[in-house]
């Protein structure tokens, strides 16, 4: 009768401490995911905002301002549907359904993706500024040039700013993994699940 007691009494400390650690991963998960649809939803902002107005405006103006915003609108519908996409996708996942392994694949893969964008935005920032050095020697539409590379100079800047605070955001959710690997260890042979009482 003792053994089964303290049978019973060890499985209940075993089923806490990893309804302890299932309730962590989820926290963890939901704090990505609370992360990724603030940084979408700005994202989306950014981008129909400068869908609407580039749109207007580009009717209203000519020459250079109107290439400007001509590129804002473009832009802005390819933001807004890389926002749109990736909103849907951090509303619809259950942050219950994630393992271990995939937490830290999803966090990796995050701001893995987040520094290969802020690169990117560096060269979109390039690029805009050869633009508009190649507007003042081109007699092809240098206006269309100038325009553009104003244009692009201002979203790689936008888009810079917003992945480095991304990424920082994401980052500070980096700690919040360390407990639940320190019960991990390797030995050599394999990975083993080490549980202190």
């Amino acid at each position: 009768m003792k053994k089964e007691i303290l049978l019973t009494l060890c499985f209940v400390c075993v089923a806490l401490i990893a309804f302890g650690q299932v309730s962590d991963l989820t926290q963890f998960n939901e704090v990505r995911l609370n992360t990724n649809t603030k940084g979408l939803t700005v994202l989306g902002t950014w981008a129909a905002g400068n869908l609407v107005v580039g749109s207007i405006m580009m009717t209203q103006t000519e020459g250079e301002a109107k290439y400007f915003h001509q590129m804002n609108a473009a832009w802005g519908g390819i933001n807004l549907a890389i926002a749109g996409f990736g909103y849907y996708n951090s509303m619809s996942a259950d942050p219950a359904s994630f393992s271990l392994l995939e937490s830290i694949n999803e966090q990796h893969n995050i701001q893995k993706v987040l520094m290969l964008n802020i690169g990117l935005d560096a060269a979109y920032m390039l690029g805009g500024a050869y633009m508009m050095e190649r507007s003042k020697t081109t007699i092809d539409n240098p206006e269309r040039l100038s325009g553009f590379g104003k244009s692009v100079i201002m979203q790689g800047a936008f888009l810079c700013a917003f992945d480095i605070g991304f990424y920082i955001a994401h980052n500070l959710n980096n700690p919040k993994l360390e407990p639940l690997l320190s019960s991990l260890t390797f030995t050599g042979n394999g990975f083993h699940f080490v549980m202190n009482l």
